[in-house]
């Protein structure tokens, strides 16, 4: 049985641990903590504060978003 490749935002994550030598646990726990907030909100806090790129960031967002239960 062949492995289906990774699509959507998770497709992402690799090169996000890899550039920013953080798990990406580590970026869904900042998401989160920052909850409620607007997509574009947390897409910029992570640019902002933490030196992410919009597409690595807006990644981590949407998957987070998409898979958050409060």
């Amino acid at each position: 049985m062949a492995d289906t490749p990774v699509k959507g935002p998770a497709s992402y994550f690799p090169s996000i641990e890899q550039k920013y030598g953080k798990p990406i646990a580590h970026w869904q726990d900042l998401v989160r903590g920052h909850l409620p907030a607007k997509h574009m909100e947390l897409v910029a806090m992570l640019k902002d504060d933490h030196g992410m790129g919009h597409g690595h960031a807006n990644a981590v967002v949407a998957h987070m978003l998409a898979t958050y239960k409060s």
